[in-house]
């Protein structure tokens, strides 16, 4: 297995709602739900960068397709990382998450090794990390 991922789908319970929440709260392109044709089929994604995509599909759909049984989810599962250029990238983004309906869980703050970050969840519970590491830098 080659180290890539290429897309990363989150599992929700509202697909309109979180299509709403991504496409016009944060921006993300996307061609829209597609799929509806399959029972079991409804799905959105967004091109994110360098061919990465990310997928929102209905959690019962996820549950079908794996053949396994659909679980309480909780957010400390994984988090999805954000990095930024600046702490002023970090708070605008934190902002836009907020107006778009995002619950922000850990407001913008220095962090004990030297950057900035904070934690907010989508409406499904999700929960994104906006971070500018100052030893990284974020290619456009």
């Amino acid at each position: 297995m080659k180290p890539r991922i290429t897309v990363l789908t989150l599992g929700v319970d509202d697909l309109e709602r979180s299509l709403l929440f991504y496409r016009d709260g944060l921006g993300f392109p996307t061609q829209g739900i597609v799929g509806t044709e399959f029972e079991h089929g409804a799905v959105a994604f967004f091109d994110l960068q360098a061919g990465v995509k990310l997928a929102i599909w209905k959690r019962k759909d996820i549950a079908h397709d794996a053949r396994i049984q659909q679980t309480a989810s909780s957010p400390t599962e994984f988090t999805i990382g954000h990095n930024v250029n600046s702490r002023e990238e970090v708070d605008q983004v934190m902002e836009q998450a907020k107006n778009a309906g995002a619950s922000i869980t850990l407001p913008a703050h220095d962090t004990f090794w030297g950057g900035y970050s904070g934690y907010f969840q989508d409406p499904d519970g999700h929960l994104w990390e906006v971070v500018w590491n100052p030893q990284w830098e974020i290619l456009s």
